[in-house]
């Protein structure tokens, strides 16, 4: 714990106000506030936002200590509060961090590389928790602020550090560096992730290993020639612990056996051998295993006890799963691990999800396990947690929470001794219209009971992680100048990914416009809690009765269409109601052409009801360079209008032409806002790497049959074979949207990691694919499209464009969202 002054000695910054007040926390995300009285909220300020401006609602919800790099005018009105002003707000968080880990003169683990940094880092989680206290990064926190509040997570009870680390940058190392001061360091590999910021990949390796630069000991694989050539060159002192099939590697590895779902790893350290199994076959997981291996070896753990430990690793989850439950509940299962630094970070996701939806809020938790915390101070702290995020029911699952069920004071709770005991006494009927998490360790397969509770739905699914999608909203927004709006579009269910759940994603995480095609699109979102402004694309006659009472903004494009809205607000006695001009500078759709403006105006002056909002324009190839002279040209005519409705109107009004493709290529005409439609989803229209895709459509197999190669599979027996083939039959057809055209070789789907051929017509539930060769087994997952095939090779194949499989993957399918 600190003190308000200590912490502006430790940053260098000036204390004002009048009251020195004891730090435990630190917050950076307004949202995710627990505890106020002793949070220090630290306003960051990057690109995209600045935190700010979040000062007056936070000092409303209790927190009185603020770190800032300047004291607006209304901050003297909080009497009470105490501001620590910096120069820098990011760097003196990372500067306290820094100092916090001086504090602490324990063996800590750094690890850095461009795949595996989470993986590694929590199955020596896995296999250490017995031996050490362990302080780690929850989650995937290895940013430049991840990593200083995953650091100031060490007390005096941490026995261990283990902090990853990533950068995306030349430079950032160098700032987080100090913050974990790793004695041991891991580097994983080297890979293409935001290579696009380096020369080359030898100068992101030396970037990453300036976090090593004191380290007593560095792991790596020595297989790679790259990274141990950078090893050679790096400034560091530390000394090498290398593994690898390399016959100079410290720890040789003799052999790799893979025998089914297991693979049997044996190695030669200083001359004697052992081998270890693990219940994993794909080279990552063996890769990651080795590196877990080193580090244990080098902490002097015997190879009968890493043997033991190696067979008991798990997978790790590394999103949480939202699906929808029955009787009107949603289900968030975060059934990977339970502590309770991560049980905060999961509680704000539920407060998101249930806040939004009106729903009362249910934990299932199970013990919180080799936590180092005397029980009875971890599950007061526990209580104390789910009191400020206001959960409702709490049903706790262990003999460790069950024996402390006093410390909850919330009148709905019960305590099962294990899973089984809850699982045999589950009625889904008890449950009904609450948002429920379950947290809990693996030990205590929740997963089951995640099974149990959830809505059964059609095999195929649509995959959708939001991560990505905020991954590309970001993106997008860093073209962005500080001031300049977004607007999302979520018309056609979100381009089929699932148009509620997106619209909320894309609100929580700062979004200030969404847009619909019709009003209904919009009244749905409206039901469902979301509250920023939605622009209606494409209002109907008749809509305008639903837009207004669902307070949805129309884009006006005709005359016709103006009189319209005019009437219907006069009739309601509505006054300056706001409506977005969409102007045809060369698209030849929609809109008022430039030579209309003039009558434009004048007809908006000579009323009252309502008031322009926004005035935009669609550009026709902002996508395709040969256009770009027609897209300049486009911009020019807007500009034009632009000059013309200024001069017309006193009131601020928001202008905006660039959509995606316009934002990566054009961005030096953002004007006021840009509008994000498939970019979101997955579309780069400079091929950006960073832009990640959105949704994977999954099937599986419901049956594999052999077929000779005299009969055929299929209506009007159109699927033929020239050899004795084998099929798998799929739940999926032209009714949830894959299209007709895909059949008899035209399209493809990967199973196990193999492309395999469409056979046969499609059928309206149904389709076949040919498995000859193949290893596959029933119930097996395919990708229909998605991450390792991409739905852009499905619209080259039919000669369209990705929005088109996209948007007509049917409502029936169901959609699962994933979340980190």
């Amino acid at each position: 714990m600190y003190t308000t002054q200590q912490i502006a000695e430790m940053t260098g910054g000036t204390l004002h106000g009048n009251h020195n007040r004891a730090i435990n926390r630190l917050l950076t995300d307004s949202r995710a506030l627990s505890f106020p009285e002793d949070s220090l909220f630290i306003a960051i300020v990057s690109d995209r936002n600045n935190g700010h401006k979040y000062i007056p609602s936070l000092y409303k919800k209790n927190v009185r200590s603020f770190m800032v790099s300047h004291i607006f005018p209304e901050f003297r009105e909080l009497a009470e509060a105490n501001f620590i002003v910096v120069e820098d707000t990011l760097k003196a968080l990372q500067e306290l961090a820094a100092g916090h880990r001086k504090m602490y003169p324990v063996p800590v683990i750094g690890i850095t590389g461009s795949n595996g940094k989470t993986i590694v880092k929590e199955w020596l989680y896995q296999l250490l928790h017995a031996d050490f206290n362990i302080t780690r990064s929850p989650r995937s926190y290895n940013s430049q602020i991840g990593v200083p509040l995953s650091v100031w997570e060490m007390n005096g009870e941490t026995e261990l550090g283990i902090f990853e680390a990533g950068v995306s940058q030349p430079g950032e190392m160098e700032r987080i560096a100090p913050i974990i001061a790793p004695t041991i360091g891991i580097f994983t590999n080297l890979g293409e992730a935001h290579q696009e910021n380096f020369l080359s990949l030898k100068v992101k390796c030396l970037e990453k290993l300036k976090l090593f630069e004191h380290a007593e000991t560095l792991i790596y694989n020595k297989d790679d020639k790259l990274t141990d050539i950078c090893m050679m060159q790096a400034r560091t002192t530390a000394k090498f612990l290398s593994f690898g099939t390399h016959e100079d590697a410290d720890i040789q590895i003799l052999s790799l056996q893979k025998k089914n779902d297991e693979t049997i790893i044996t190695y030669l350290f200083k001359g004697e051998e052992n081998k270890y199994a693990i219940l994993f076959t794909d080279n990552a997981s063996v890769e990651n295993s080795m590196q877990c291996l080193a580090v244990l070896l080098h902490l002097n753990i015997s190879g009968e006890t890493i043997r033991k430990r190696m067979a008991t690793l798990e997978p790790v989850a590394m999103r949480l799963e939202v699906k929808e439950g029955q009787n009107g509940c949603l289900l968030i299962n975060d059934s990977y691990n339970s502590d309770i630094n991560s049980l905060g970070i999961a509680l704000d996701f539920l407060s998101q999800q249930a806040d939004v939806k009106q729903m009362k809020k249910t934990l299932i938790l199970s013990d919180i396990m080799q936590s180092g915390q005397d029980p009875a101070v971890l599950y007061q702290s526990v209580s104390k947690l789910l009191f400020n995020k206001n959960i409702e029911r709490l049903i706790g699952i262990g003999h460790g929470i069950s024996a402390h069920a006093i410390f909850f004071p919330l009148k709905n709770k019960s305590f099962f001794p294990d899973t089984e005991t809850f699982l045999r006494q589950l009625n889904p009927d008890d449950f009904k219209d609450e948002a429920i998490l379950l947290k809990g360790s693996r030990s205590f397969r929740f997963e089951e009971i995640f099974d149990q509770m959830a809505l059964a739905v059609h095999e195929t699914v649509l995959e959708v992680d939001l991560n990505a999608l905020i991954n590309n909203f970001n993106y997008f927004r860093s073209f962005l100048q500080p001031g300049t709006k977004t607007i999302c579009m979520v018309k056609a269910n979100a381009y089929g990914s699932g148009d509620i759940e997106v619209a909320r994603t894309l609100q929580h995480n700062g979004c200030d416009y969404l847009a619909v095609a019709v009003a209904d699109e919009g009244a749905v979102l409206r039901r469902e809690g979301i509250d920023i402004p939605i622009v209606v694309m494409n209002p109907e006659t008749g809509s305008f009765h639903k837009i207004l009472e669902n307070n949805l903004e129309p884009e006006i494009y005709s005359f016709r269409l103006l009189e319209q809205m005019i009437s219907e607000a006069e009739r309601q006695g509505i006054n300056e109601y706001p409506v977005h001009i969409k102007i045809d500078t060369g698209m030849h759709r929609l809109g008022f052409e430039p030579a209309e403006i003039d009558r434009l105006i004048d007809r908006l002056k000579s009323q009252k009801n309502v008031m322009i909002r926004s005035v935009f324009s669609h550009l026709a190839g902002a996508d395709d360079e040969k256009f770009d002279a027609f897209t300049e040209e486009q911009i020019n005519r807007f500009k034009e209008v632009k000059e013309k409705i200024d001069n017309a109107f006193p009131h601020k009004i928001i202008y905006h032409i660039l959509n995606s493709a316009g934002t990566e290529r054009f961005s030096q005409y953002q004007f006021d806002m840009v509008r994000l439609g498939i970019g979101l989803y997955g579309i780069s229209a400079v091929n950006s790497p960073k832009v990640e895709e959105v949704s994977t459509l999954k099937t599986n197999i419901l049956q594999i049959k052999r077929i000779p190669a005299t009969e055929t599979t299929g209506y009007s027996r159109k699927g033929t074979f020239k050899r004795d083939s084998v099929i798998g039959v799929l739940p999926v057809g032209y009714a949830d949207g894959y299209n007709r055209k895909f059949g008899n070789g035209e399209g493809k789907m990967l199973i196990n990691g193999q492309l395999v051929p469409v056979v046969g017509n499609i059928c309206m539930d149904l389709c076949m694919i040919d498995l000859t060769g193949i290893e596959a087994q029933e119930g097996d997952s395919v990708t229909v499209f998605g991450k390792g095939y991409s739905f852009k090779n499905l619209a080259a194949q039919l000669n369209t464009i990705p929005y088109e499989i996209l948007s007509n993957v049917s409502r029936r399918v169901k959609r699962v969202y994933f979340k980190e």
